[in-house]
């Protein structure tokens, strides 16, 4: 059976009321452009009756599929498991409140089947949020920017269109939803757009964003732009900060000896304190052994990655005039992945 066109993936957590009005518009879309698809429920661990409402529409129409959680993961679990789960050669997700419209699925289709794009991340140009989402959004939006050199404006939109090779070749977790296009960029899909798209008011329930969650978002930044980076060459980032630590340490150490020998053969005057007792001493000593400790972490952080690089899988793309690849380097074709 040939994979369908579209898989249409809807974290939900507490939606029960929008859940039928939202099917029955992705049908609409669907059926108008001839479309074979499949839509993805992923219940994070509601409290309300959304597995109730997933099981009713699934049993009338089977296009509608639905995982359940035991309790709320969050949106980063809902995500990596429907990514896992998906066959449609185009990968959409969305938002279960009816802010996004599914009416912008065809362009966003067309994006990554005919203009060739790896991802397409929604821009919501003009929300319809409160101030207090606004404003940390657009502060979030621009430092996560101005880090990344990605060129989008919306990170955190929910609405997404991605080739399927890139949801079967990128993991997320934590609250890495909201860098997803950076977690893209460095696994090699750099085809990344943006698209603006309409943002409807919410029309029941209410909105699950916290200041939490703000905070988490950044610390998340800091750990995918630091894994992104050096996750493969270790020794880069901790061998430079050894290095300058224990330069540091060496010159200050250089100095009290200098300043010992000069009161004691040149000038003559003796120290006011002894080498012991001085500030400088303690940084001196502080600076060498922080060096050393992470030199010898950097060093052992390398050995590990060459460890786990022995066994990587890599992305093939594509072959020719091999029937079979590396035993070692146990690459896989992305057209199967």
């Amino acid at each position: 059976m040939n994979n369908p066109d579209l898989s249409v993936i809807i974290p939900v957590f507490n939606e029960e009321e929008s859940l039928q009005e939202l099917s029955d518009w992705i049908s609409r879309v669907m059926k108008a452009h001839g479309y074979s698809y499949e839509v993805l429920f992923v219940d994070d661990g509601s409290t309300d009756k959304s597995w109730l409402k997933i099981q009713s529409i699934s049993a009338a129409d089977h296009n509608f599929k639905g995982v359940k959680f035991n309790r709320n993961y969050g949106k980063s679990a809902a995500l990596q498991t429907a990514f896992r789960a998906a066959k449609g050669e185009v990968v959409i997700t969305m938002d279960a409140d009816l802010q996004d419209s599914p009416d912008e699925i065809p362009e966003l289709y067309a994006m990554i089947k005919q203009q060739g794009y790896h991802l397409v991340s929604g821009w919501k140009k003009k929300r319809n949020d409160p101030f207090t989402k606004t404003v940390p959004s657009k502060f979030f939006n621009y430092v996560t920017r101005k880090i990344s050199g990605i060129k989008i404006h919306d990170f955190n939109c929910g609405l997404k269109a991605y080739d399927k090779i890139v949801v079967k070749n990128i993991s997320v977790y934590g609250e890495m939803h909201r860098y997803i296009p950076l977690i893209a960029k460095w696994a090699g899909f750099t085809k990344i757009t943006e698209k603006a798209v309409e943002h409807r008011e919410r029309k029941y329930g209410y909105s699950k964003f916290g200041f939490e969650r703000f905070v988490r978002g950044f610390l998340d930044l800091l750990t995918i732009t630091f894994v992104g980076r050096f996750a493969m060459r270790p020794m880069h980032f901790f061998g430079t900060l050894g290095t300058l630590s224990f330069l540091a340490g060496f010159l200050f150490t250089a100095k009290i000896l200098w300043d010992k020998i000069d009161s004691v053969y040149f000038s003559q005057i003796p120290l006011k304190r002894d080498v012991t007792q001085q500030p400088i001493f303690f940084l001196a000593l502080v600076a060498l052994v922080i060096g050393v400790q992470l030199f010898v972490t950097g060093f052992l952080a390398e050995l590990i990655t060459r460890q786990s690089l022995s066994k990587k899988n890599y992305l093939v793309i594509d072959k020719v005039g091999i029937d079979e690849l590396p035993e070692g380097s146990k690459m896989k074709l992305a057209a199967n992945a």
